[in-house]
């Protein structure tokens, strides 16, 4: 049933940007549109304005018809009063801890890294910063 209206809906979308391009335009913007054409009697232009109306409704009806059947597939759920949705026992914790001593972690990213084991010690970055000199 579901896939019937939506082929019904898009068949009424391309119906009704047809509808609305083949009427006469108003503004003139980029002065184009005026003049005699296809259709420039006064009541062909009654006739486009009632089939856009005509289809614009449709297109409303089948729009509500394909929400209500949208809603009537889906199971209701409460997020207080619904199962557990996750896992029920937590997950271990994947970041690393801060480490001894206290301060936290803003001591510790002031401090720098940590040095890693049986890596040489890196020469400490001088108090001031030094103008680059060329050779």
């Amino acid at each position: 049933m579901q896939h019937v209206i939506i082929v019904i809906h898009l068949m009424l979308v391309l119906a009704l940007i047809g509808v609305v391009l083949l009427q006469r335009s108003e503004g003139g913007g980029l002065g184009i549109g005026g003049g005699g054409g296809f259709m420039s009697s006064r009541g062909t232009a009654n006739v486009l304005t009632r089939a856009t109306a005509v289809l614009a409704g449709l297109f409303f009806v089948t729009s509500l018809a394909l929400s209500i059947l949208a809603g009537l597939n889906r199971a209701p759920s409460s997020i207080i009063q619904g199962g557990p949705s996750g896992p029920a026992t937590p997950a271990p914790a994947t970041t690393p801890p801060l480490g001894p001593g206290t301060g936290g972690l803003l001591k510790q990213l002031q401090e720098g890294p940590p040095p890693r084991p049986g890596a040489p010690d890196a020469p400490t970055a001088p108090a001031v910063p030094q103008v680059p000199q060329s050779k």
